[in-house]
């Protein structure tokens, strides 16, 4: 992906994750950091908030994201070719954002912690 379409791409997942924030939900800081614990949590079995086929899908949006290779090409269709990249970047964030609160409450109501249970 070129130089602008990842500076656009970011833009809009900032703008969608910073109009999503609710009072008393985690911060962004706190989200983000919870997503690779998050990750290890399912692959190991101890989380099942997320599907297999959903983190599946994040990680070929990171790949679409970070190829330089486009579906939509900025040559052929310019409009196009950067609305994918920015839409396929929003979807992202957003959806492990989300997920990541989630993953969060589950924590807290579990006693999880680091992925060891508080007792």
């Amino acid at each position: 992906m070129r130089k602008s379409n990842r500076a656009a791409a970011g833009a809009a997942a900032w703008q969608a994750v910073r109009h999503s924030a609710r009072p008393g939900a985690p911060g962004l800081g706190e989200r983000a950091a919870a997503v690779p614990r998050m990750l290890m949590s399912r692959l190991r079995g101890r989380y099942e908030g997320i599907s297999i086929s959903r983190m599946m899908m994040y990680v070929l949006a990171v790949a679409y994201v970070a190829s330089p290779v486009d579906l939509v090409p900025e040559l052929f269709v310019p409009v196009l070719g950067l609305a994918d990249d920015v839409g396929v970047a929003v979807w992202l964030v957003t959806g492990l954002m989300g997920e990541s609160e989630r993953y969060l409450q589950w924590e807290r109501r579990d006693g999880h912690v680091q992925g060891h249970v508080v007792g």
